[in-house]
């Protein structure tokens, strides 16, 4: 039989300060206090917990709105009446007879009842933010150090000496070497007027001065038959060879200027193709463990990343490409 002043809706009091328990049966009435004190820092009346009142000018029949409170409360980290929110503290109002302790599993697992599972919820994002954050942060961590490890491979020494002394039969295998432009797999780079070389300012030498100088420019094939007297199509682009080094040339043919690379190509006074020296480069450090792709003759990423991977290993400056120092340190010069 109903009580007087009992309604049928979750959180509906029959006496102040107390609630009917989602499918809680007869006399397992828990106390809003009680249950709002799962929500960490949180009292809806803004009174030391076990002290219950009614919600302000509330009239007869009208439902006070625990939920909705307690969870505003919890939000802000104070109770209703602006008050900092007390914590349930030896001395607070033991369940009554007839409860069973439900108040104390209540409290353990926030999540039996809907308006507890709110207010915990909400009552402290910046705790749930931090729960969430050590997730994310260890799989940033993973993938540095994924990374890291694969940008410095070690090879074994002696293998790779056993390689060098091998670079003038590598050399010969290569001697009508002609690159192709393979677009998909090694994508080009794109020209910027007047760029520089990332970082070469702070190569230290006289053999880096052709990479700290360089910079893109463009001209017209007059331009460069007028001042440099090899200029060749070289795996889609145009290159012209001075002093030891090969250059894009950049407008010499604006349909063919596929370049893998923007920057000197060191491959000494011989003057060999670019792409030749590239392919010797990429079999030397294939068969040393540091180059895991094709030989094409194409300076792209992944020939670069193996260039500095043996750069560090070998104490050279790390420039990602071929100059004098690492092709004399190979044993291609």
């Amino acid at each position: 039989m109903k009580e007087p002043g009992a309604t049928n809706e979750p959180g509906a009091t029959n006496e102040p300060g107390a609630t009917n328990e989602p499918g809680a049966g007869k006399g397992r009435k828990t106390r809003a206090g009680q249950e709002s004190a799962t929500a960490p820092g949180t009292n809806v009346s803004g009174q030391p917990t076990g002290s219950a009142t009614t919600e302000p000018g509330a009239a007869k029949g009208r439902k006070p709105r625990a939920n909705q409170e307690s969870a505003t409360g919890a939000q802000t980290g104070t109770d209703v009446s602006g008050q900092p929110a007390a914590s349930a503290t030896p001395g607070a109002e033991l369940p009554r007879k007839g409860m069973k302790g439900r108040a104390a599993k209540a409290s353990a697992t926030p999540a039996t009842s809907p308006a507890a599972a709110t207010g915990a919820v909400s009552a402290n994002p910046a705790a749930a933010t931090a729960s969430a954050a050590p997730t994310v942060a260890a799989t940033g961590q993973q993938n540095v150090q994924a990374n890291v490890a694969g940008g410095t491979k070690k090879a074994d020494p002696q293998k790779v000496q056993q390689v060098k002394q091998q670079a003038q039969q590598i050399k010969t295998q290569h001697t009508n070497f002609r690159a192709q432009p393979k677009p998909q797999q090694v994508p080009a780079v794109t020209f910027n007027q007047n760029r520089r070389i990332e970082g070469s300012d702070r190569w230290q030498g006289a053999q880096y001065e052709a990479f700290r100088s360089y910079h893109s420019e463009r001209h017209d094939q007059g331009w460069y038959r007028s001042r440099y007297r090899r200029v060749e199509l070289i795996g889609g682009g145009y290159y012209y060879w001075n002093s030891g080094y090969w250059y894009p040339a950049w407008g010499y043919s604006p349909s063919a200027e596929y370049y893998a690379y923007d920057g000197p190509i060191y491959v000494g006074q011989r003057a060999e193709p670019p792409d030749q020296v590239i392919a010797d480069v990429q079999a030397e450090l294939q068969q040393m463990g540091y180059y895991q792709g094709e030989v094409d003759g194409l300076l792209g990423p992944m020939t670069r990343q193996a260039l500095t991977d043996y750069q560090a290993d070998q104490g050279l400056t790390t420039t990602a490409a071929i100059d004098q120092p690492t092709l004399d340190s190979l044993g291609l010069s």
